[in-house]
């Protein structure tokens, strides 16, 4: 399946059904009073949340989505039927944006969670509803109302408790797939990854937890470079940044700070997530070199900063990986839930 994870769309509600003039016509009743019946509601439209779905590939072959009209009113007080809604169903983690102004109008997060993104409009009264003491026999009805014209953005944040960043090459792909099932496309070169993969780390039958792999990160990503804004916006959700390092870097605590430079000027919040540093690929060094090198490299980095040497393609330090990254991610869903 292709991954597309913003698209432009317009959509319309429906317009308003009218509402009509009409008249009792009865057996002895020549004259009876007004029973003009009141237009249809127009559809409204709906975006929501489908845990079956991962990407927005499939808005991209629908420019334009329209809701039903609403039905005129009809005689003896019949109201008319009411607009069909139209539904538009997208990943959890969308975030819907007005076009025209980029402002956020909402998003969906949990499955099931729906948010109308343009009302229908109401459907006009009839003759009988102007019926009063002062005017027996009104002549006159409301049109509809029109319905919206929207064009909107639509964007999708992987939802995942951890999100891998790091430079083009550093292992991230070759991580995800050694502790999950799944399979990204693994090859020694800079930006191998080029969507980003979700996979699912099980640590036991009901501890799991889910790593988002986004491509490489260079620097001024924050200002579009590379890949850049296209994929940084998928770890705003993480609960816990991972930073794989490979030791074969120039420097390792200068690559540590110009990646979180590079997170920070993305968005200042990401400073506040946990974070833990995977020194990658010391399946290069001797069993005694491994051992120590934490402590070797530990003043380059962040005292409260957990260091954890791995090697992916050995499979070298990847238990303890995952369950330090399960406490993590357990701490800090058990502290958000307190603030919620």
């Amino acid at each position: 399946m292709k991954f597309l994870d913003q698209v432009d769309l317009k959509v319309s509600s429906g317009d308003g059904g009218k509402g009509i003039v009409a008249w009792r016509r009865e057996k002895f009743v020549p004259k009876g009073g007004p029973s003009g019946g009141d237009g249809g509601d127009g559809g409204s439209v709906y975006v929501e949340a489908d845990e079956n779905l991962y990407t927005l590939m499939d808005l991209s072959h629908n420019k334009h989505v329209y809701a039903g009209d609403g039905e005129p009113g009809g005689r003896r007080k019949q109201a008319g039927a009411a607009g069909a809604d139209k539904v538009i169903r997208v990943p959890p983690g969308t975030v819907v944006k007005d076009k025209r102004t980029g402002r956020i109008l909402g998003e969906v997060v949990e499955p099931g969670q729906r948010m109308c993104v343009a009302e229908g409009g109401e459907g006009g009264r009839g003759n009988a509803q102007f019926k009063s003491s002062t005017n027996q026999a009104p002549r006159h009805a409301e049109p509809g109302e029109p319905g919206e014209d929207r064009e909107l953005v639509f964007e999708l944040k992987l939802i995942a408790d951890v999100g891998l960043v790091g430079f083009p090459n550093a292992g991230k792909s070759t991580l995800v797939s050694s502790v999950s099932a799944a399979e990204p496309e693994v090859a020694d070169y800079p930006f191998t990854t080029l969507t980003p993969q979700l996979g699912m780390v099980y640590v036991s039958e009901y501890e799991t937890f889910v790593m988002a792999d986004i491509p490489g990160i260079i620097e001024d990503a924050h200002q579009g470079k590379g890949l850049g804004l296209q994929f940084l916006r998928h770890i705003e959700r993480t609960s816990v940044l991972l930073f794989v390092i490979p030791i074969t870097a120039p420097d390792l605590g200068e690559e540590y700070r110009q990646l979180m430079h590079e997170l920070e000027a993305h968005e200042a919040d990401l400073m506040d997530k946990p974070r833990v540093v995977a020194l990658s690929k010391i399946d290069i060094l001797a069993p005694d070199e491994r051992e120590l090198l934490p402590d070797v490299v530990a003043g380059e980095f962040p005292d409260e900063v957990p260091l954890l040497p791995i090697s992916a393609v050995a499979g070298l330090g990847l238990d303890r990986l995952k369950y330090m990254l399960y406490d993590t991610v357990s701490a800090a869903r058990g502290a958000a839930s307190l603030n919620a």
